[in-house]
């Protein structure tokens, strides 16, 4: 792992683009901590919330419709350098938000330029991978991992010195739009355009059963995420300053998974990597179901988080390499299911908790992550990717400038 990180950061450029994925996680885990106090002051129910969360999927569906447009005329690292700022200011309203209405448009927005932003950074990173013949798919993953575990343990020491959640994601956007635009110069030599003009194609079984185990593992993420909180305040009355600890548990647990990602997925397979995955992150969801304690439940938060870390990175290469299908359509295929399992899936919950408890939501992932390992154990595309070893005899290694 060590190596592997070594290598990654000091290239510059490929940093850049693994620091975008920090950010998307950076911002989701300050709106994370700032759910409780939003949902008070608004004055939500569990079931209210959850249905408002789903504006957010649209506006993913909506950014897929814009994907074609978007990446027709811009070039990927002009997309990437705009997005991503635009994602930081969405988010300070979307914090902050007065009243109900701003809410509701900021998420619609955010739901949008998560969505671009997502096949862009993917997209880059694929195309690096096939430049320099090694996997960085998992290591990037990882670095969203680690903003996540990153801003828990921030809004815990924010909430600790008397910060609000209002002022926390301000000082954070700040740092971020800072540090991109450090970073232009490498993230603008991304010229690629990656909008294919091929026809729209209906995904195969195959393709579908991706979209699935996709939206599984991020309905899994996005229900940590957005739940986490509140079922440690209102299930196990915890105390505010560890309310962030079930989320800072799956961040750091789905961070070494990652970081150790590329070369275990060289090492047992695709296949086995899913199946495995979605069996540990069912297990953990049972034991956040029926934790007695916030020690256990942060363990199958751990266990979640572990389960889920290399998954999606396996399932983005696979949609990025299949045949007869463009980089972009198989993006598109496979993140709509996937973004609308992250924002629909807390929703989902949410409903379920208004009838019940947040207890029994979590029981409906243990059911869908088995069904996440039976679509992996059935499905072709996976396993059958071309395997990047880091060693590229006619190109540089990864500690080249990547002049893309």
């Amino acid at each position: 792992m060590i190596r592997n990180i070594s290598s990654f950061v000091k290239n510059r450029a490929a940093l850049s683009v693994g620091f975008l994925f920090s950010v998307s996680s950076l911002l989701f885990g300050t709106w994370v901590a700032a759910i409780p106090s939003i949902k008070n002051r608004l004055h939500f129910t569990d079931g209210s919330l959850g249905l408002s969360l789903l504006l957010s999927p649209l506006g993913a569906i909506t950014g897929m419709l814009l994907s074609r447009i978007v990446f027709r005329k811009l070039p990927v690292g002009k997309w990437m350098m705009m997005g991503y700022i635009t994602s930081a200011i969405i988010m300070i309203f979307l914090i902050n938000s007065l009243n109900r209405p701003m809410l509701w448009i900021c998420l619609y927005l955010y739901g949008v330029t998560g969505f671009l932003n997502g096949v862009s950074s993917n997209a880059t990173v694929n195309l690096m991978e096939k430049k320099f013949n090694r996997l960085m798919m998992s290591t990037c993953h990882g670095m969203y991992s680690l903003g996540g575990a990153v801003s828990a343990l921030l809004a815990s020491f924010f909430f600790s010195i008397g910060i609000v959640s209002g002022w926390q994601i301000e000082i954070i956007s700040f740092v971020i739009i800072c540090i991109i635009i450090i970073n232009r110069k490498y993230l603008l030599a991304n010229q690629d355009i990656i909008h294919t003009k091929s026809a729209f194609k209906f995904p195969s079984l195959s393709i579908l059963g991706i979209s699935f185990i996709c939206m599984v593992t991020f309905m899994a993420e996005g229900c940590v995420a957005d739940w986490s909180a509140l079922y440690f305040k209102e299930v196990l009355d915890t105390p505010r300053r560890f309310m962030s600890f079930g989320y800072a548990g799956f961040s750091i647990a789905m961070t070494i998974g990652r970081l150790n990602g590329d070369s275990f997925i060289a090492k047992v397979g695709s296949k086995k990597i899913v199946i495995a995955g979605s069996l540990l992150a069912s297990a953990g969801f049972l034991m956040v179901s029926f934790a007695p304690g916030m020690v256990v439940a942060i363990a199958g938060y751990t266990l979640v988080g572990l389960g889920c870390s290399c998954i999606v990175p396996v399932l983005f290469s696979a949609s990025a390499n299949i045949p007869g299908v463009s980089t972009v359509e198989g993006f598109a295929m496979v993140t709509t299911g996937g973004l609308i399992g992250f924002l629909a899936g807390p929703s989902i919950i949410g409903l379920i908790s208004e009838k019940s408890d947040l207890s029994k939501g979590f029981l409906l992932l243990v059911f869908l992550c088995l069904a996440a390992a039976t679509a992996g154990r059935i499905n072709q595309f996976l396993g059958k990717t071309k395997v990047l070893t880091g060693e590229n005899e006619n190109g540089p290694s990864i500690d080249s400038p990547l002049n893309l």
